[in-house]
């Protein structure tokens, strides 16, 4: 097992993390060497580990608590592992740099270095977030040590470019399948064209205008978009079923419930014939919480540090499953995010160190 040196600069440890393949699924070895370091290296904190999940706390009775989380995992290796320098030694590049493991290497450094903060800590470090739903280990954490997760506030150390990026839109996708009736294309009038009879639907879609809606004074764009399209069983026979596939990216004040039924509405207002609807993946969405004293706090330690003003996180990150437990969650960490999953996946080593000031100047606080 690798050894981890949690006192070495920030980049250094995030070159160690990469340098450690944990494709999802593969967790175990980075896992182990992380809780080795923290056991050896961090004694103040609790450590309780579930599969290749840790969670290290502190308990300095402190009146605040807040929870610091990353994953482990990453995406396939593409020949950028083990990881390498760029830019004179400016840019650390490898898989994961980005999504997300100089995140991971900001929480380690201060974990190990903060042994009286002034805030309680809860640093959570999970497996398979790179993965489907069922396996995140945040939420298999959530289910079985909810009482290890209740926090006052936190952050998820998704990349961010150093930027603090509020909640999350939520996501639904639902299966839209007009029924028609099947002939011979040679006789064409006999049957009804299904294919046709989603026109209206996407005419719809088409002409819709998303709504940008201010949550806690950031900014979040909607939208709702036709993702797909099928139907057709032969190039001589007419449809007698196609289905669209519509995603609705929402703002975090809608509930799953109310952007279900707003969709519905839309779907109704094409003046469909004979349809069916079913729902195939429904994510609620995160409210920032910028208007509590935590976050205003944060808030202020970011941009003191030079991360800039907060800005809508537009996709769908693990801060919804902190919102779902209560928790007002922010997204921050180092890394453009339109690099995560890249093949020349590469961080700014600026964008580390940023990030490491700025969580601590918050910390202690």
């Amino acid at each position: 097992m690798p050894d981890l040196d949690l006192t070495a600069s920030v980049e250094q440890l995030a070159a160690q993390l990469i340098d450690i393949p944990s494709v999802s699924g593969g967790e175990h070895a980075i896992a182990d060497a992380v809780e080795a370091a923290l056991a050896a290296q961090a004694p103040h904190l609790s450590i309780t580990r579930d599969g290749d999940a840790l969670i290290a706390r502190t308990a300095t009775g402190a009146a605040e608590r807040v929870l610091v989380a990353g994953h482990l995992d990453t995406v396939p290796i593409k020949g950028n592992v083990p990881s390498r320098w760029d830019d004179d030694g400016a840019t650390l590049v490898g898989r994961g740099s980005v999504d997300m493991k100089a995140g991971v290497a900001v929480m380690l450094s201060l974990a190990a270095q903060l042994d009286a903060p002034s805030r309680d800590i809860t640093w959570v470090l999970y497996d398979h977030e790179e993965v489907e739903e069922a396996k995140n280990g945040l939420g298999r954490l959530s289910r079985q040590h909810p009482e290890l997760l209740t926090a006052d506030f936190a952050v998820l150390c998704e990349p961010t470019s150093a930027a603090i990026e509020g909640g999350c839109n939520g996501t639904l996708r639902v299966d839209v399948t007009v029924a028609g009736r099947a002939a011979h294309s040679a006789r064409s009038w006999k049957g009804s064209n299904a294919i046709h009879g989603i026109g209206p639907l996407l005419s719809a879609l088409s002409s819709y205008e998303p709504a940008t809606v201010t949550v806690d004074g950031l900014d979040y764009r909607e939208g709702l978009n036709a993702v797909g399209v099928r139907g057709g069983i032969a190039g001589n026979v007419i449809p007698d079923a196609a289905t669209v596939t519509i995603n609705y990216r929402f703002a975090p004040d809608k509930s799953v419930e109310r952007a279900q039924a707003h969709v519905e509405q839309v779907i109704a207002g094409a003046g469909l014939g004979e349809h069916t609807v079913e729902w195939t993946d429904l994510a609620a969405a995160c409210r920032p919480g910028l208007d509590a004293p935590l976050a205003q706090s944060f808030a202020a330690a970011v941009t003191a540090a030079g991360g800039g003003t907060p800005r809508a996180k537009e996709g769908w990150t693990d801060v919804a499953r902190l919102g779902a437990l209560g928790i007002p969650a922010v997204n921050y960490g180092p890394g453009d995010p339109e690099l995560a999953h890249a093949d020349d996946e590469r961080c700014p080593i600026d964008q580390i160190h940023a990030c490491r000031a700025g969580l601590e100047a918050w910390l202690t606080a």
